[in-house]
Protein backbone atom coordinates (compact mmCIF):
# COMPACT_ATOMS: atom_id res chain seq x y z
CA UNK A 1 0.00 0.00 0.00
CA UNK A 2 1.77 3.15 -1.21
CA UNK A 3 0.41 6.17 0.63
CA UNK A 4 2.69 8.49 -1.38
CA UNK A 5 0.63 7.99 -4.56
CA UNK A 6 -2.80 9.29 -3.53
CA UNK A 7 -3.74 8.56 0.06
CA UNK A 8 -1.54 11.21 1.68
CA UNK A 9 -3.59 13.94 -0.01
CA UNK A 10 -6.93 12.78 1.41
CA UNK A 11 -6.05 11.00 4.64
CA UNK A 12 -5.84 14.02 6.90
CA UNK A 13 -9.31 15.35 6.07
CA UNK A 14 -11.05 12.03 5.51
CA UNK A 15 -9.68 10.07 8.47
CA UNK A 16 -9.22 12.92 10.94
CA UNK A 17 -10.61 12.33 14.42
CA UNK A 18 -12.35 15.10 16.35
CA UNK A 19 -10.51 16.29 19.45
CA UNK A 20 -12.90 14.51 21.81
CA UNK A 21 -12.28 11.20 20.00
CA UNK A 22 -8.51 11.58 20.23
CA UNK A 23 -8.87 12.43 23.93
CA UNK A 24 -11.07 9.39 24.49
CA UNK A 25 -8.53 7.10 22.82
CA UNK A 26 -5.70 8.62 24.84
CA UNK A 27 -7.61 7.92 28.06
CA UNK A 28 -7.97 4.28 27.01
CA UNK A 29 -4.26 4.05 26.19
CA UNK A 30 -3.40 5.56 29.59
CA UNK A 31 -5.29 2.81 31.42
CA UNK A 32 -2.95 0.19 30.01
CA UNK A 33 0.31 2.17 29.89
CA UNK A 34 3.01 1.84 32.55
CA UNK A 35 2.19 4.15 35.42
CA UNK A 36 5.55 5.90 35.73
CA UNK A 37 6.11 9.19 33.92
CA UNK A 38 7.59 10.29 31.63
CA UNK A 39 7.28 7.49 29.12
CA UNK A 40 9.14 7.16 25.85
CA UNK A 41 6.57 6.28 23.19
CA UNK A 42 6.82 4.70 19.75
CA UNK A 43 3.99 5.73 17.41
CA UNK A 44 4.50 3.09 14.72
CA UNK A 45 2.75 3.75 11.43
CA UNK A 46 2.06 7.26 12.67
CA UNK A 47 0.66 8.51 9.36
CA UNK A 48 -0.16 12.20 9.41
CA UNK A 49 0.49 12.32 13.17
CA UNK A 50 -3.07 12.39 14.43
CA UNK A 51 -2.02 10.82 17.78
CA UNK A 52 1.65 11.77 18.11
CA UNK A 53 1.28 15.16 19.81
CA UNK A 54 -1.46 13.87 22.12
CA UNK A 55 0.77 10.95 23.14
CA UNK A 56 3.54 13.41 24.00
CA UNK A 57 1.14 15.52 26.04
CA UNK A 58 -0.25 12.57 27.97
CA UNK A 59 2.92 10.62 28.68
CA UNK A 60 5.43 13.46 28.91
CA UNK A 61 8.35 11.83 27.17
CA UNK A 62 9.72 11.73 23.67
CA UNK A 63 7.50 10.31 20.94
CA UNK A 64 9.19 8.56 18.03
CA UNK A 65 6.68 8.81 15.17
CA UNK A 66 7.78 6.20 12.62
CA UNK A 67 6.12 6.24 9.20
CA UNK A 68 7.21 4.71 5.86
CA UNK A 69 5.41 7.23 3.61
CA UNK A 70 7.46 10.37 2.95
CA UNK A 71 4.38 12.43 2.08
CA UNK A 72 2.51 11.29 5.19
CA UNK A 73 5.56 12.32 7.23
CA UNK A 74 5.56 15.72 5.50
CA UNK A 75 1.89 16.17 6.43
CA UNK A 76 2.60 15.22 10.04
CA UNK A 77 5.40 17.75 10.37
CA UNK A 78 3.33 20.47 8.71
CA UNK A 79 0.12 19.95 10.67
CA UNK A 80 0.94 18.25 13.96
CA UNK A 81 4.41 19.44 14.93
CA UNK A 82 5.26 19.11 18.64
CA UNK A 83 8.60 19.74 20.35
CA UNK A 84 8.60 16.27 21.91
CA UNK A 85 7.75 14.44 18.68
CA UNK A 86 10.39 13.30 16.21
CA UNK A 87 9.08 12.09 12.86
CA UNK A 88 11.24 9.31 11.43
CA UNK A 89 11.35 7.28 8.24
CA UNK A 90 10.96 3.59 8.97
CA UNK A 91 8.62 0.65 9.16
CA UNK A 92 7.77 -2.19 11.55
CA UNK A 93 10.57 -4.32 10.14
CA UNK A 94 13.13 -1.51 10.55
CA UNK A 95 12.38 0.75 13.50
CA UNK A 96 15.04 3.49 13.71
CA UNK A 97 15.31 3.71 17.51
CA UNK A 98 17.77 2.04 19.91
CA UNK A 99 17.24 -1.27 21.69
CA UNK A 100 15.00 -1.14 24.80
CA UNK A 101 14.38 2.58 24.33
CA UNK A 102 10.56 2.65 24.45
CA UNK A 103 8.15 2.12 27.32
CA UNK A 104 5.05 2.11 25.15
CA UNK A 105 4.31 1.43 21.48
CA UNK A 106 1.11 2.33 19.65
CA UNK A 107 0.08 0.76 16.36
CA UNK A 108 -3.18 2.39 15.30
CA UNK A 109 -4.63 0.68 12.20
CA UNK A 110 -1.16 -0.08 10.87
CA UNK A 111 -0.42 -3.73 11.72
CA UNK A 112 -2.24 -5.12 8.67
CA UNK A 113 0.14 -3.15 6.45
CA UNK A 114 3.22 -4.92 7.84
CA UNK A 115 4.69 -7.07 5.08
CA UNK A 116 6.62 -9.39 7.44
CA UNK A 117 4.70 -9.68 10.74
CA UNK A 118 7.26 -11.99 12.35
CA UNK A 119 10.07 -9.57 11.69
CA UNK A 120 7.91 -6.64 12.77
CA UNK A 121 7.06 -8.27 16.10
CA UNK A 122 10.75 -9.09 16.63
CA UNK A 123 11.67 -5.46 15.98
CA UNK A 124 9.08 -4.33 18.51
CA UNK A 125 10.60 -6.77 21.00
CA UNK A 126 13.97 -5.17 20.31
CA UNK A 127 12.88 -1.57 20.94
CA UNK A 128 10.27 -2.04 23.71
CA UNK A 129 11.76 -2.45 27.17
CA UNK A 130 10.98 -5.59 29.21
CA UNK A 131 7.68 -4.88 30.94
CA UNK A 132 6.77 -2.31 28.28
CA UNK A 133 3.41 -2.27 26.54
CA UNK A 134 2.31 -2.54 22.92
CA UNK A 135 -1.14 -1.16 22.12
CA UNK A 136 -2.42 -2.60 18.85
CA UNK A 137 -5.60 -0.91 17.68
CA UNK A 138 -6.40 -3.12 14.76
CA UNK A 139 -8.99 -5.22 13.08
CA UNK A 140 -8.94 -9.00 13.01
CA UNK A 141 -10.36 -11.02 10.16
CA UNK A 142 -12.37 -13.24 12.48
CA UNK A 143 -13.70 -10.37 14.65
CA UNK A 144 -14.76 -7.70 12.18
CA UNK A 145 -17.42 -5.32 13.51
CA UNK A 146 -20.49 -4.63 11.39
CA UNK A 147 -19.29 -1.38 9.82
CA UNK A 148 -21.90 0.95 8.37
CA UNK A 149 -20.17 1.39 5.01
CA UNK A 150 -20.25 -2.38 4.35
CA UNK A 151 -23.91 -2.14 3.32
CA UNK A 152 -22.95 0.04 0.36
CA UNK A 153 -19.80 -1.92 -0.46
CA UNK A 154 -20.67 -5.51 0.50
CA UNK A 155 -17.50 -6.89 -1.09
CA UNK A 156 -15.41 -4.89 1.40
CA UNK A 157 -16.12 -7.25 4.27
CA UNK A 158 -14.72 -10.24 2.39
CA UNK A 159 -11.66 -8.19 1.49
CA UNK A 160 -11.07 -7.26 5.11
CA UNK A 161 -11.59 -10.82 6.28
CA UNK A 162 -8.70 -11.67 3.98
CA UNK A 163 -6.31 -8.79 4.62
CA UNK A 164 -6.73 -8.51 8.39
CA UNK A 165 -5.02 -11.42 10.19
CA UNK A 166 -7.11 -13.45 12.65
CA UNK A 167 -6.69 -12.63 16.32
CA UNK A 168 -5.04 -15.96 17.19
CA UNK A 169 -2.48 -15.54 14.40
CA UNK A 170 -1.60 -12.06 15.68
CA UNK A 171 -1.23 -13.09 19.32
CA UNK A 172 0.85 -16.13 18.30
CA UNK A 173 3.16 -13.93 16.23
CA UNK A 174 3.74 -11.64 19.19
CA UNK A 175 4.09 -14.55 21.62
CA UNK A 176 6.96 -15.97 19.57
CA UNK A 177 8.63 -12.56 19.72
CA UNK A 178 8.37 -12.34 23.51
CA UNK A 179 5.03 -10.65 24.23
CA UNK A 180 2.14 -11.81 26.40
CA UNK A 181 -1.46 -10.77 25.86
CA UNK A 182 -2.72 -8.52 28.65
CA UNK A 183 -6.18 -7.59 27.38
CA UNK A 184 -8.45 -7.44 24.38
CA UNK A 185 -10.91 -4.58 24.68
CA UNK A 186 -13.71 -3.55 22.35
CA UNK A 187 -13.73 0.24 22.41
CA UNK A 188 -16.86 2.05 21.22
CA UNK A 189 -16.87 5.78 20.58
CA UNK A 190 -20.22 7.25 19.60
CA UNK A 191 -20.23 9.41 16.47
CA UNK A 192 -23.17 11.03 14.68
CA UNK A 193 -22.73 13.33 11.68
CA UNK A 194 -24.65 14.60 8.66
CA UNK A 195 -25.14 11.87 6.08
CA UNK A 196 -23.74 14.12 3.35
CA UNK A 197 -20.52 14.73 5.33
CA UNK A 198 -20.03 11.02 5.95
CA UNK A 199 -20.61 10.26 2.27
CA UNK A 200 -18.18 13.01 1.26
CA UNK A 201 -15.45 11.49 3.43
CA UNK A 202 -16.10 8.01 2.03
CA UNK A 203 -15.82 9.39 -1.50
CA UNK A 204 -12.21 10.33 -0.81
CA UNK A 205 -11.46 6.58 -0.50
CA UNK A 206 -9.01 7.08 2.35
CA UNK A 207 -9.80 3.58 3.64
CA UNK A 208 -7.14 1.30 2.20
CA UNK A 209 -9.70 -1.45 1.56
CA UNK A 210 -10.91 0.54 -1.43
CA UNK A 211 -7.62 -0.27 -3.15
CA UNK A 212 -8.69 -3.93 -3.21
CA UNK A 213 -12.12 -3.32 -4.80
CA UNK A 214 -12.68 -3.26 -8.54
CA UNK A 215 -13.70 -0.07 -10.30
CA UNK A 216 -17.13 -1.62 -10.91
CA UNK A 217 -17.60 -2.52 -7.24
CA UNK A 218 -16.56 0.95 -6.16
CA UNK A 219 -18.85 2.70 -8.66
CA UNK A 220 -21.82 0.53 -7.68
CA UNK A 221 -21.19 1.21 -4.01
CA UNK A 222 -21.10 4.97 -4.45
CA UNK A 223 -24.28 4.81 -6.52
CA UNK A 224 -25.99 3.05 -3.61
CA UNK A 225 -24.54 5.61 -1.20
CA UNK A 226 -25.75 8.55 -3.31
CA UNK A 227 -29.24 7.06 -3.40
CA UNK A 228 -29.21 6.76 0.39
CA UNK A 229 -28.07 10.37 0.83
CA UNK A 230 -30.88 11.55 -1.45
CA UNK A 231 -33.49 9.51 0.40
CA UNK A 232 -32.22 10.18 3.95
CA UNK A 233 -30.26 13.45 4.02
CA UNK A 234 -30.29 13.84 7.80
CA UNK A 235 -27.94 12.57 10.48
CA UNK A 236 -26.28 9.16 10.38
CA UNK A 237 -24.99 7.21 13.37
CA UNK A 238 -21.54 5.94 12.41
CA UNK A 239 -20.66 4.59 15.85
CA UNK A 240 -18.32 1.63 15.50
CA UNK A 241 -16.65 -0.79 17.88
CA UNK A 242 -12.87 -1.16 17.60
CA UNK A 243 -10.55 -3.81 18.99
CA UNK A 244 -7.57 -2.84 21.12
CA UNK A 245 -5.11 -5.66 21.77
CA UNK A 246 -2.75 -5.00 24.68
CA UNK A 247 0.55 -6.88 24.85
CA UNK A 248 3.38 -6.79 27.40
CA UNK A 249 7.04 -7.39 26.66
CA UNK A 250 8.25 -10.30 28.76
CA UNK A 251 11.03 -9.77 31.22
CA UNK A 252 14.34 -11.45 30.46
CA UNK A 253 14.36 -15.11 31.41
CA UNK A 254 10.59 -15.61 31.08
Amino acid sequence: MDYDIRMHAVYETSRALPEHAVAAWISVFARFAPQSRPLAVLDLGSGTGRFSAALAGEFGGPVHAVEPSAKMRDAAMARHAHPAVTVLAGAAERIPVPRSSCDLALLFLSWHHVADPGRGAAELARVVRPGGIVLLRGAFGDRLPDLGWYRFFPEARAVEERIFPPLAVTTATFARAGFDEVALERVTLRRVEPMADWARRLRQRAISTFEHLTAEQTAAGFARLDAEVAANPGQVDVTEGADLLVLRRRNAGH
